[in-house]
């Protein structure tokens, strides 16, 4: 009877080299482990199963991590930087006020041709103030998407701390890119337009929460 028992009673299977290599690469030691354990009777493997997790979890390899984080670099800073770069290459002498009269102002006189020039110098600067609101705008919504970039869309309600955090960053690239062209001959920097390019990202962000009010994603 005796022997009976012990034909019967389970056997502490090992795990194949080849197994324990594969699994330290993944991380899913630990179930393997504690499933054996379990069908065998024998608690002693579930302790060690802990400290071989540990070690599984730092031979894993560096290289995915790296990918992964570049992959997310690429997709949400990215375009932030490179919007950020064509804001600061717009505020150099090139679109200055005197450049993009020449083209903004002919456009102008050839759709309208009996507008006073004082008439074509509003047209013009209220194109050039919708600009900002509109570079602004864009920036604050990139930023919004960087801040909220954990949370898949639509698993989480609206967050007004994610939206206070895009909207003092714009604020203050709108405050050094003014400072910025305080510095270019023909370009001066103005206080206006800092809190006319904080309108524009504030008026993005209550348009996006509107817009997900709308369609009850939060």
């Amino acid at each position: 009877m005796v022997q009976g028992l012990r034909r019967t009673q389970p056997r502490n299977r090992s795990v194949p080299p080849e197994r324990r290599a594969l699994l330290c690469s993944t991380g899913h030691q630990l179930p393997y482990l504690q499933s054996n354990a379990l069908r065998s009777g024998s608690p002693s493997l579930i302790a060690p199963a802990t400290h071989t997790f540990a070690v599984a979890a730092a031979c894993r390899p560096l290289l995915p991590c790296t990918v992964q984080r570049i992959r997310l670099f690429v997709r949400y800073w990215l375009p932030v930087l490179v919007w950020m770069g064509v804001i600061f290459s717009a505020s150099g002498d090139s679109n200055s006020a005197a450049r993009s009269s020449r083209i903004i102002g002919p456009l102008v006189r050839w759709l309208l041709p009996d507008l006073s020039e004082e008439a074509v110098h509003a047209v013009v600067l209220f194109v050039r103030k919708c600009g900002h609101v509109a570079e602004y705008a864009v920036l604050a919504l990139l930023l919004w998407r960087v801040v909220r970039r954990p949370v898949k869309p639509g698993s989480a309600p609206w967050r007004w701390a994610e939206a206070g955090l895009a909207l003092a960053v714009a604020a203050l690239y709108a405050a050094s890119d003014e400072l910025h062209q305080a510095f270019v001959p023909s370009r001066q920097g103005s206080v206006r337009d800092v809190l006319l390019d904080t309108s524009g990202a504030a008026l993005a962000l209550l348009c996006l929460w509107a817009v997900g009010r709308l369609r009850k994603r939060w």
